[in-house]
């Protein structure tokens, strides 16, 4: 099943994955209406109760989600701090969603530490659920209200030369923009404070989902924010061979960046570490030829990344970006609840291209911050995306989207198992088959193993 749909027909925003490219352009139109008088468009919701459920902080965030459903003519009911609600308590999110959503609110914003913890409320609520945050996950309203701004910047987003920098690692508004960059063909240029670099995960599912190739990137001198060009990479979604009609695989020479993405230390995902010489944007960086024409983007909250001097450049839209947060959750805000509609087709679902495995109990997600191994280890089964052109078999958690190979595979009708390219495997019908990460797993599991299979 799709996670963009359930069976009833609700929609989720849980991964900008749910949108498909043209939903996002649409729902860019919408809020280009929504923008031009944020007052005229309180009768468009009239009625409708928005939940927000924060168990992390936030102000942006939160505020411009209330703000925008108050502007459509709904009401809001909040939890703004676990410690005042019955999570404190030990209560599950899919408790908790099941009681709010439905006759408490018609659709219910989410923010969680852990990852993947959006989908479990997405699973669980009657009406559809918007994840505001979940982990170092994803982020995808900021991702809409970032390609919107990018968008309105530069009148396009096909070709643009987007610098990622500061923190990739735990920034989950960094994941999420760098696949919605990916899939509308933008190159991007990590520049990653060190030993923050962007994780494997993300970029072996931008290579593999998006066709993107990888290169060293030459960005030159810009000082504070890299040094020459240590640790610079250029992602670009064009082929390889595309890619080397203008330069050699192994470095891309950047003349021009187009926005420069600026990120945080996510001091509260890494704490303890220290950072010496974080990147930051200054006055006097910002006369490198390079940047004459660049966007300096930021989420926010900012620390100390960009100088205070550096607010009434014209190049800065970092306010910008957070005011468009109203007029875009209004779009999407509305498109959920029925409201609107787009002319535009829906996301390919995820079946197109690979399978959903049956409960898995015997394999769990390796990421330690992943809802399956925090308080879904109570109550949810193992839950993976099977790529099924893959050998050995590559699972993708369906929580957090990290991956884990099983090179073991049984049946569930014989109880035995085999290596992946054993010739009996095939003959496995897929929602019969059982995976493992090793033999000794599926003994554990009661499966009975053919001698040549490795535990």
């Amino acid at each position: 099943m799709s996670a963009c749909m359930d069976s009833s027909g609700k929609r989720d925003l849980v991964s900008i994955d749910d949108l498909s490219s043209n939903e996002i352009m649409a729902l860019f139109r919408h809020a280009d209406e929504f923008r031009e008088d944020l007052r005229a468009w309180s009768h468009v919701c009239r009625g409708s109760i928005m939940a927000t459920l924060f168990m992390e902080p936030s102000t942006r965030t939160r505020l411009s989600f209330e703000s925008a459903m108050l502007r459509l003519g709904g009401g809001v009911i909040s939890a703004a701090d676990a410690q005042s609600t019955s999570f404190s308590k030990g209560e599950s999110m899919a408790d908790t969603v099941r009681v709010v959503g439905g006759a408490y609110a018609d659709i219910v914003v989410v923010r969680h530490p852990q990852d993947g913890a959006a989908r479990v409320a997405a699973q669980y609520a009657a009406v559809p659920v918007v994840n505001g945050g979940d982990g170092a996950h994803e982020h995808p309203t900021q991702t809409l209200c970032d390609l919107y701004t990018l968008w309105r910047e530069k009148g396009e987003l096909e070709g643009l030369d987007v610098a990622l920098c500061g923190d990739l690692r735990y920034s989950r508004t960094i994941h999420s923009f760098a696949y919605a960059l990916a899939r509308f063909r933008a190159n991007i240029i990590t520049m990653p404070y060190p030993g923050f670099e962007m994780p494997q995960y993300v970029l072996d599912r931008l290579a593999r989902e998006f066709g993107v190739s990888t290169a060293v990137a030459s960005v030159g001198d810009l000082s504070g924010l890299a040094s020459g060009d240590r640790g610079a990479a250029y992602l670009t979604a064009s082929k390889p061979h595309q890619l080397a009609l203008f330069t050699s695989l192994s470095k891309v020479d950047v003349d021009q960046i187009d926005a420069i993405y600026m990120t945080r230390a996510q001091r509260e995902r890494h704490a303890g570490e220290s950072l010496i010489d974080y990147p930051r944007i200054s006055r006097e960086m910002l006369k490198s030829e390079r940047l004459r024409d660049t966007r300096v983007m930021h989420p926010l909250p900012r620390v100390d990344e960009i100088d205070y001097d550096v607010d009434d450049d014209p190049r800065s839209v970092y306010f910008g970006q957070a005011a468009n947060g109203v007029p875009m959750r209004m779009a999407l805000m509305a498109f959920l609840l029925g409201a609107i509609e787009l002319d535009a087709e829906r996301p390919t679902s995820f079946a197109s291209d690979a399978g959903w495995c049956p409960p898995v109990q015997s394999v769990r997600c390796r990421n330690d911050r992943c809802v399956m191994n925090g308080e879904g280890a109570r109550y949810l089964p193992g839950d993976f995306r099977l790529f099924r052109d893959e050998s050995p078999p590559r699972l993708t958690c369906a929580f957090c989207g990290r991956e884990v190979l099983a090179p073991v595979v049984g049946s569930v009708q014989t109880r035995r198992f085999h290596g992946h390219d054993h010739p009996l495997v095939r003959r496995i019908k897929v929602e019969n088959r059982a995976y493992f990460e090793s033999a000794e797993q599926a003994r554990v599991a009661g499966f009975r193993g053919d001698e040549g299979v490795e535990a």
